[in-house]
């Protein structure tokens, strides 16, 4: 188990085979990907295909990690960053399940995945993106520091982009 960064409740780290029964719950969850554009696994065995072709470690140094509780080590959802080679740009992310909602987890791991970045990867910019009916996830977002951008059509939806800069 790789733990890419720890957080007073929190450690992300890289994904394993394991983790695609998390993937495929929270992906059948219908409320959970309403404004991802994505679509749930069709089976428990398509997840473990996902997890076993995730490449974005090695490929770019970064990835989306796992979060996990401290504590007793539960799975809570993914958060991280995702390298967009034709944008050229670097992204955070992040996917609970609906039980740790509104529990500061997202934020938390958000602002590890922002650190690591500017601190471990040197970056000089950071982007997220939300749903535009995506309230909740424009509050992570802004608490984390970015800033709006505009509103776009992103992955086919319409979209509030945000970025944030590497104050060092």
């Amino acid at each position: 188990m790789k733990v890419i960064f720890k957080t007073k409740r929190l450690y992300l780290r890289e994904f394993n085979i394991q983790d695609a029964i998390h993937f495929y719950k929270m992906n059948d969850d219908p409320e959970v990907i309403k404004y991802t554009g994505d679509t749930a696994f069709s089976s428990l065995a398509d997840a473990k295909i996902f997890l076993s072709q995730y490449k974005d470690y090695k490929l770019h140094n970064m990835g989306r990690w796992a979060v996990c509780l401290k504590e007793n080590d539960c799975f809570l959802g993914w958060s991280g960053l995702k390298y967009h080679p034709n944008e050229k740009l670097v992204e955070v992310g992040y996917r609970f399940y609906k039980e740790n909602w509104n529990k500061g987890y997202a934020t938390e791991s958000a602002k590890a995945s922002i650190t690591y970045g500017f601190e471990t990867l040197k970056l000089k910019e950071i982007y997220a993106h939300a749903h535009i009916k995506n309230i909740p996830s424009h509050k992570v977002i802004e608490k984390c520091g970015l800033h709006f951008i505009h509103e776009a059509i992103y992955d086919g939806m319409p979209a509030k982009l945000y970025k944030i800069e590497n104050p060092l």
